[in-house]
């Protein structure tokens, strides 16, 4: 039997929070930062995400009867590269901005720059940006010795295969990240399609 969405999302959010609180950790243990209104990560047009990731995203949006409305919104800029959640300060400089649903941020905007890979040689390498790089050059040194010397740092593949664990085929599937949002979207309303609402409650109108 499939899991349900409620089921589903209540996994992923709860893996979300576990990576919060280590990421803060690394955080504090660090002292590295993102530059404040800094979205040049979100602008990149080559992002890719899976649809688990948006599940809880997707959900909400469904709770609160603005599913419908942002599928097709998604629909009619399918080929923007730039993420639909992201919203820019100004015109004028589109890397300034920030998410406009940041609880509901997928994991790739959570460990992008206080994550690790490991190379072929087992060892750690920190995934951050140029800007944290150029810009905090002292404590990305540090830190990148510390990693190397045991700090503890979330790894990409150790949470993406547990995000894979909660669903399989929608953990493992990489998209742009527009669609990856289109896709989470299309789940939970296929999903109720022929079923209650959720919980007991009234669907907002």
């Amino acid at each position: 039997m499939n899991m349900s969405i409620e089921r589903r999302v209540k996994l992923v959010e709860e893996l979300f929070n576990k990576l919060d609180l280590e990421i803060s950790e690394f955080q504090n243990n660090s002292q590295l930062h993102c530059l404040t209104g800094c979205g040049n990560c979100c602008t990149n047009p080559t992002m890719e995400a899976s649809p688990l990731e948006f599940l809880p995203w997707a959900f909400y949006l469904f709770l609160n009867g603005q599913a419908e409305i942002t599928l097709k919104t998604l629909n009619s800029k399918e080929t923007q590269p730039v993420c639909h959640i992201y919203s820019p300060l100004n015109l004028v400089d589109s890397t300034m901005g920030r998410c406009s649903n940041y609880k509901y941020r997928g994991l790739i905007c959570r460990l992008f720059g206080y994550a690790a890979t490991n190379d072929k040689y087992g060892k750690q390498r920190l995934v951050t940006c140029k800007i944290i790089k150029e810009n905090q050059p002292d404590l990305y040194q540090d830190t990148t010795e510390a990693i190397n010397n045991g700090l503890y740092i979330p790894i990409f593949t150790d949470y993406y295969m547990q995000l894979s664990q909660i669903d399989f085929n929608m953990g493992n599937v990489f998209t742009p990240i527009n669609k990856a949002l289109k896709l989470a979207i299309e789940e939970v309303l296929q999903y109720y399609a022929y079923r209650p609402f959720p919980g007991g409650l009234e669907k907002i109108a």
